[in-house]
């Protein structure tokens, strides 16, 4: 008798943003083009991934092909339009239901592991891997301990809920996967995971699309002066990200060199997110309170192709972000041999290496100053762009779908060879046990 290959099939939940959405709108992000790359990459090494997303249009179908091998499930769970975030919460239980349903629907043993991606899919997740007694792998993405530790100037903290939910994930999982060293610390530290059931799998990049190529060539795509400073900002407009961060060390610059002002061009692309919904003009109207509406472009949100393009023509990527996991816009720009400067936080270290400069400061005039120091030594920037290429080329997207198939397979392993529900649930408290 032959023993079938674990896993065929796994599940992936993420409740609030769908991997079909464009990064940079909404709530999608890094976490979506996790999901997309790594879902394909399990595709074509063999494994069916199904991702489970909440509808948010009528207009969506129940199911779409991704890939073959990926098929993302859309999910009822309360209104499809106007809810926020924060609101789901409060939409998992019918969430949870429609994957039960679905999940009811299939042979015994048809689905062999789930993997979940932030705390809201976990919550799902957890029970999911109960009923179907499978492994459960957990990806946080994001924490509110270490969010709230690191709150940029008019944020809002997230709430005791969130940081209740997450460690009862935490417990629940049978393995979690940690984006960098500090991030597996974090888990370990603040939330008390057990060591031995966190594994650190760096996110990848697309080496295919993430390319080098002529930055004269990548201006004129896109209609920027050929002999242009380029600062560019890409990611979600919201005080944790802190493009006024970026917005304001230009006006500094410009203080300091006013004759820079004919070719000092400063490319925001992104669509207000989170705490930025608030306040969706804010950055607009600082770009004009700082009488930068000649220097500052608010672009929306572009697909990859063109976003590869905006890395090769920038001088500078900037990264002015109050905490990131990882930061996989920054070992996009290095792929396109584009240097980094970005806030020594979170994963940020891990993900700009020699490829750039690590600021421990969001005080606008010293990143003025170091971003006028590099504009003004081409050479220098030059030998970071090929430092910059050196180190994304370690992290393609098959490494680290390579790294998280083994995960898998050690999760099965454990999984059929200890009683199924004593596997994944060990260490949580009987009161959370539902």
């Amino acid at each position: 008798m032959s023993v079938q290959p674990c896993p065929r099939r796994v599940a992936m939940i993420s409740v609030h943003t769908s991997p079909l959405e464009r990064p940079g709108t909404g709530d999608a992000g890094g976490l979506n083009v996790y999901v997309v790359e790594t879902a394909k990459h399990l595709a074509r090494a063999g494994v069916e991934v199904e991702v489970f997303t909440r509808r948010t249009t009528a207009a969506q179908p129940e199911s779409v092909e991704l890939m073959p091998g990926v098929l993302v499930r859309h999910i009822d769970a309360g209104p499809f339009e106007g809810l926020g975030k924060d609101d789901l919460p409060g939409q998992l239980c019918a969430f949870t239901v429609g994957v039960q349903r679905i999940g009811a629907a299939q042979p015994e043993g048809y689905y062999d592991l789930v993997h979940s991606h932030y705390w809201l899919s976990g919550q799902v997740a957890w029970l999911a891997a109960d009923r179907w007694q499978v492994p459960l792998v957990h990806s946080m993405h994001t924490m509110a301990r270490v969010k709230n530790a690191l709150l940029a100037e008019g944020d809002r903290p997230e709430p005791p809920g969130r940081e209740i939910g997450e460690e009862q994930v935490v417990r629940a999982a049978t393995w979690l996967v940690a984006n960098t060293d500090r991030e597996a610390d974090e888990l370990i530290d603040l939330y008390d995971a057990a060591p031995d059931k966190v594994r650190v799998i760096s996110p990848g990049v697309d080496l295919e699309t993430f390319t080098p190529g002529e930055q004269a060539e990548a201006r004129a795509a896109l209609d920027l002066p050929a002999d242009a400073e380029v600062l560019l900002f890409v990611g979600r407009i919201q005080p944790l990200k802190a493009p006024d961060v970026l917005v304001r060390a230009a006006a500094h610059l410009l203080e300091q060199d006013p004759g820079r002002r004919d070719r000092l061009v400063v490319a925001v692309l992104g669509g207000p997110s989170g705490s930025g919904l608030d306040h969706p003009e804010a950055l607009a109207d600082l770009v004009d309170e700082l009488g930068l509406g000649d220097v500052v472009r608010l672009v929306p949100p572009v697909s990859r192709d063109a976003l590869a393009q905006w890395y090769r023509a920038a001088d500078l990527l900037a990264v002015p972000s109050y905490n990131e996991s990882f930061g996989l816009v920054a070992i996009e720009a290095q792929a396109c041999g584009t240097p980094v400067v970005a806030a020594a936080v979170g994963g940020l270290p891990t993900a700009v290496g020699d490829g750039g400069v690590l600021l421990d400061t969001h005080d606008p005039k010293e990143w003025g100053a170091a971003i006028a120091e590099l504009l003004d030594d081409p050479a220098r920037r030059r030998a970071m762009s090929a430092a910059a290429l050196t180190h994304a080329a370690a992290y393609g997207w098959q490494h680290t779908t390579d790294q998280l198939l083994e995960l898998y397979r050690a999760a099965c392993h454990a999984d059929s060879s200890a009683s199924p529900k004593s596997q994944h649930l060990t260490g949580v408290p009987a009161a959370v046990i539902p």
